[in-house]
């Protein structure tokens, strides 16, 4: 079947122009407008023009008049591009401030996605009178501090709605603060600039050196200025939270800060301190009101709280999270734990509590909704699979145009192109995307066309059906089993590891240069290849599947030795280096789950659960025998005496 389908794919596709969309892609990346013009002619009727229409209208965009760009969009009627074209038009004419034009075409716009024209068309809302003000002034809030960046449409529609009274100031200071926090000074200065052009400047000297602000003998009386000393003090703890510490306990800004502000500053000392896993950062976080705290700062008082034992901190700090933040899995089954471990106000009361948190998650899903499982008493199986697919509904996947054109571009070698348009038709072309029984459908398409990383991230989208076959499935099969048991590996661990790497894309490369299925470094291949004697090893081979796995996984192998066997342990290395998850270790020894919680680097702790969960799922699929996630994480603690001696070579 599968061969059937990817011959079909190539007749899509092979419509008399492939090697002509290719060069049109090339002079995109150019920039090279005539080419473009001219070779557009060859691609009418291919199952592609849709792309290479936006491409050559996107250059054009700012200078083209509306009658052009809207005959582009209607020969793409339909489709992922057209709607990307309007998205990408929207925010020309939002900067151009040509709103007559902007309000025309919004509600064309399906996607919705972009933070910026929702915040332009937020505005223009507000000032027609179709949404009350405070409501507007809420969600362009809420989208402003989602923005990283100094985009224009929030910003924009911020100051109009900060001009007007809607917007308070406060929303400016508190996008400031969190700027300031993350190391984005320039949207700090961005944010304070909207209450007054002059103090971007001394935001400017606050980012250069909050100790030297903090120290001149003025700042403590200057009107107003308890602001900017706020963020003077939010940039000292970003970088050095024990100066931070000492300074707050300075009478002046025991005087001139409101408890709000200082509390939110000791949010931040103690979250770096946590970070760092110094003990002190519980007594950090003491000193403010969690009231007062962010979401991040209350979920690191959580986590050193979990790291200390303290079970009463961590209850507050999760009760006094955001409801959206509080009702996540991981807050869920951490307050259950709390619950659990303080017996409040009795035994059995909070049993009875702490088993219906755990309930609300309980499934074969995630991290800690298998660890949700386990707490009740469950052990975790594969679950059952969902009806079979009609002939009706392979049909239609097959036979959907936007999958077509996905495949089409996938085959061509434009993978992101056709990872878009994939993206676009299963979740944003119709309202709420499609439905179970058509997602099943298309992840089953893209299963059968060996698309690995589509069909597991269109299966987990299904609410409630758990097509385990589609959501990890076991391609190289043969090669992966025998490399891992040959060397002594879980070829669970293995598969759990792959898929959270690279989705079992052979070709996949990361940002900094990993490759291959494994997402090998090229210094670490170089490194593995010597080790094991493989010394004809040249880099370009890393991509070849059997190389990539052979080296993978006895780096992989290395790396468990070197830590003893933990499985935590080595996956944080495999992710982020030996060294790291070696200091990360010292200190109490903890449960697996506490230890990994604890991981200062969000992508190392998220990488660290997914690949464990994924661990257990691919256990229970090739044992067939139920499975512990508990069992798997161990307790992770200081270096054992009797252990070998640290492997100091390992990359």
């Amino acid at each position: 079947m599968a061969a059937t389908l990817l011959q079909a794919c190539t007749a899509w596709a092979q419509t008399g122009g492939d090697d002509t969309l290719l060069n049109m892609r090339d002079a995109f990346r150019r920039n090279n407008t005539a080419q473009m013009a001219s070779l557009l002619p060859a691609l009418r009727g291919h199952t592609l023009e849709p792309l290479a229409i936006y491409w050559d209208t996107k250059p054009r965009l700012e200078t083209a008049g509306a009658a052009q760009v809207r005959a582009a969009l209607d020969r793409m009627a339909g489709t992922y591009w057209e709607d990307r074209l309007r998205n990408d038009w929207l925010l020309v004419l939002g900067k151009a401030r040509d709103w007559r034009t902007f309000e025309t075409e919004l509600p064309r716009f399906r996607m919705r996605d972009d933070r910026q024209v929702r915040c332009y068309g937020l505005m223009l809302d507000a000032a027609a009178g179709r949404l009350a003000p405070e409501a507007a002034a809420a969600q362009v809030q809420a989208n402003w501090l989602a923005q990283r960046d100094t985009d224009d449409g929030c910003a924009t529609a911020a100051q109009a709605l900060l001009a007007s009274g809607q917007l308070k100031p406060e929303a400016a200071w508190l996008r400031a603060r969190l700027a300031m926090e993350s190391g984005r000074p320039r949207v700090a200065s961005q944010a304070v600039a909207l209450l007054d052009a002059d103090w971007a400047a001394i935001v400017d000297q606050i980012s250069a050196d909050p100790a030297k602000y903090l120290d001149e003998k003025l700042t403590a009386i200057r009107p107003r200025t308890k602001e900017l000393v706020t963020l003077a003090l939010i940039r000292l703890a970003a970088n050095d939270p024990a100066a931070a510490a000492l300074e707050l306990d300075h009478l002046r800004w025991k005087t001139q800060l409101t408890k709000e502000e200082r509390s939110w500053v000791w949010g931040v000392v103690g979250k770096r301190a946590a970070q760092r896993l110094q003990p002190e950062a519980l007594a950090y976080f003491a000193n403010g009101e969690d009231r007062y705290m962010h979401d991040d700062h209350l979920a690191w008082k959580a986590r050193a709280a979990l790291r200390a034992g303290a079970w009463g901190h961590v209850r507050d700090a999760v009760a006094a999270m955001s409801e959206a933040q509080r009702n996540e899995s991981t807050w869920v089954y951490w307050r259950a734990r709390a619950i659990q471990e303080l017996r409040q106000p009795d035994a059995a009361a909070a049993t009875a509590q702490a088993t219906a948190l755990l309930e609300s998650i309980a499934a074969p899903r995630g991290f800690y909704e298998m660890l949700a499982m386990e707490a009740l008493g469950r052990p975790i199986v594969e679950p059952p699979p969902p009806a079979p697919l009609s002939s009706e509904e392979v049909a239609a996947a097959q036979n959907d145009p936007g999958l077509r054109r996905a495949l089409a571009a996938i085959r061509l070698g434009l993978r992101s192109e056709g990872v878009r348009e994939w993206n676009y038709t299963i979740a944003l072309h119709t309202p709420g995307g499609l439905g179970e029984r058509e997602l099943l459908a298309a992840a089953d398409l893209a299963c059968r066309n060996e698309l690995w990383d589509r069909c597991i991230n269109t299966s987990e989208r299904t609410p409630d059906a758990l097509h385990h076959a589609q959501r990890f499935p076991m391609p190289h099969r043969e090669q992966v089993v025998a490399r891992a048991r040959e060397i002594g590996l879980d070829p669970a661990y293995v598969y759990g590891l792959i898929r959270q790497e690279s989705r079992f894309v052979t070709e996949a490369r990361s940002g900094v240069g990993a490759s291959g299925l494994m997402q090998v470094m090229p210094a670490t291949a170089r490194w593995t290849a010597r080790k094991i004697g493989l010394t004809d090893f040249r880099p370009g081979q890393i991509t070849d599947r059997d190389i990539n796995i052979l080296i993978g996984t006895a780096y992989l192998k290395f790396a468990l030795d070197d830590f003893e066997g933990s499985l935590p342990m080595a996956a944080a290395a495999y992710n982020a280096g030996p060294s790291r998850p070696r200091a990360w270790r010292n200190g109490p020894a903890l449960p697996g789950e506490i230890w990994a919680e604890n991981i200062p680097f969000d992508e190392t702790r998220d990488y660290v659960k997914r690949v464990l969960a994924n661990t257990v799922h691919y256990a229970a699929i090739l044992s067939g025998r139920p499975q512990s996630l508990r069992e798997r994480l161990g307790t992770v603690g200081p270096r054992d005496q009797t252990a070998q001696a640290i492997n100091r070579d390992l990359p």
